[in-house]
């Protein structure tokens, strides 16, 4: 076998940085797992918490769920769970007793060990947008997705330190068949990135090649791969109170080769939930226990996480909103219920804003830190979503990820430490009352790296921003977006694993792919 050559890099800026060999586009932070040192934000109290589980425990015991796959019912009712036709109905002994086999903690290996991620505890990871019809950009507007454009986004998500997971697609390339439209995707996914990737649950056929691409990727046998989680799915329910049948197909695919699955319900508060944001999040919670139940009977201690998607609609129009004051609080509350339960969790960097403008970054900033004070594992649509998940934006991906790398500096001990060094007393005492500190040593010793350095913003004053062309937040990040596209190198990838991956895709092209309508 041989090895692509390995493209030299060099180290840029603050120390510890690295940046790709003749990159000037930004200076970014290195890579790393974050580690959120915070207590969680608990606007419940414990009796709280008790109400909204019994609540999701009474809606699975009186009213059921609707499972639209004939085997997931014929698996639970193997398990002893009450079925009437598609509804499911369990008590709260055998729920418990099947989410107490699920893992507190995973990780997930891709094809570069070096970005094996952790989920649980008080780690974080931060995913690419993912699944948006339509993209925006300031040159283009917006526009249907398309190939070179889905590979843009494969390039943005690999050159990004704090982007830790190549999820779904960014965008939707429209201009290729859907019956092959996986393979194109997958194998751009697994050469422009090695980080790790996620298979959509929509047939039997795209889950099986996903995973063997991923397999092939890595230079794995069929036992190594199912040693250790290597990617992963994310299921919705159907809300309310319903998983359809490919979702759970494909959910129950990855389960039984010890693949993690993220069951994330998509309630919207006053429109497919209650009004209430305690009733959304205990149908939340219901559906997401339900999947992750016939899971764990399936294979009990395969890596499972429960996702939150409960926000509120708008009641003058019906249109979802996001980031609002209550999509905060259902994350917050979603966290505790997922810690009482002992699995991952995963949110998302969402908002309703149409362009990137001043709403796109308070909405997606109120989505992000709500996902920080609620304890998130994974974040998903954490760069580049627009319009309620219907456009993928570059500059919003840039201007996301500022705002992410602000994120991780915030939790750096670096920010809240109290060495003597640190509490500088010296410094104080010797500048006095009179003085400055910019001239000391201790000052000094430390101004390269004291504070966080941005990647977009601009802080320079009024008048400095006006004689330098006065750009705007947009401007910049579009800047920075191209010149990144412009300068991107694939990350190396092993010669033969390479060839391989593209026979497959060659083989099951000709086989016809996935089955379609059309």
């Amino acid at each position: 076998m041989t090895e692509e050559p390995t493209r030299r890099k060099r180290a840029g800026g603050r120390a510890g940085m690295q940046v790709r060999a003749g990159t000037a586009a930004i200076d970014q932070m290195p890579w790393r797992i974050p580690v959120n040192p915070d207590r969680p934000t608990e606007p419940l109290d414990a009796d709280g918490v008790q109400r909204v589980h019994k609540t999701a425990m009474r809606i699975l015991r009186d009213i059921g769920i609707e499972f639209l796959n004939p085997e997931a019912v014929a698996i639970l009712k193997q398990a002893g769970c009450i079925v009437n036709g598609t509804n499911v109905r369990m008590d709260e002994d055998f729920v418990m007793e099947m989410v107490a086999r699920a893992p507190k903690t995973f990780t997930i290996t891709p094809r570069n060990p070096d970005h094996e991620i952790i989920m649980g505890g008080k780690h974080m990871v931060f995913v690419n947008v993912s699944s948006p019809p339509n993209a925006w950009d300031m040159e283009r507007g917006k526009r249907s997705g398309d190939f070179e454009t889905f590979k843009e986004f494969m390039k943005l998500t690999q050159y990004f330190n704090c982007i830790h997971v190549a999820g779904g697609y960014p965008v939707e390339p429209i201009d290729i068949h859907p019956s092959v439209r996986h393979l194109d995707c997958l194998y751009e996914k697994l050469t422009l990135t090695d980080k790790v990737c996620h298979a959509y649950s929509l047939g039997a056929e795209r889950v099986e090649d996903v995973m063997e691409m991923v397999r092939i990727a890595g230079g794995l046998s069929a036992e190594e791969f199912q040693a250790k989680p290597r990617m992963y799915t994310n299921i919705n329910s159907v809300s309310p109170l319903k998983h359809d049948f490919p979702m759970l197909d494909g959910a129950m695919r990855l389960a039984r080769r010890g693949q993690p699955v993220v069951v994330t319900p998509f309630t919207l508060a006053g429109a497919m939930a209650p009004v209430t944001m305690s009733g959304a999040v205990a149908l939340s919670i219901a559906e997401a226990l339900a999947a992750v139940v016939l899971l764990q009977y399936i294979n009990p201690g395969c890596p499972v996480a429960i996702g939150t998607f409960t926000s509120n609609v708008d009641m003058k129009s019906g249109a979802p909103a996001f980031g609002t004051p209550e999509y905060m609080r259902a994350t917050q509350m979603t966290g505790q219920l997922v810690r009482f339960y002992g699995v991952p969790m995963r949110a998302s960097g969402v908002c309703a804003a149409n362009v990137p403008d001043g709403q796109a970054m308070w909405e997606t900033s109120n989505s992000l830190w709500s996902a920080v004070q609620s304890g998130t594992n994974m974040v998903y649509h954490a760069a580049g979503w627009l319009e309620g998940g219907l456009i993928a934006s570059p500059e919003k991906f840039i201007m996301d990820c500022e705002v992410l790398q602000m994120i991780q500096r915030y939790f750096e001990e670096a920010t809240f430490a109290t060495t003597e060094d640190d509490l500088a007393f010296d410094a104080i005492k010797e500048v006095g009352p009179n003085g400055h500190y910019f001239g000391v040593q201790h000052t000094q010793d430390r101004y390269q790296h004291a504070f966080y350095a941005p990647i977009c913003s601009d802080w320079r004053n009024y008048e400095a921003w006006q004689l330098d062309g006065a750009t705007w937040t947009q401007e910049r990040a579009h800047r920075i977006y191209k010149q990144i596209i412009a300068e991107f190198e694939a990350p190396a990838m092993n010669g033969d694993h390479k060839e391989d991956l593209r026979r497959f895709v060659a083989k099951r092209k000709q086989e016809g792919g996935a089955p379609t309508d059309f």
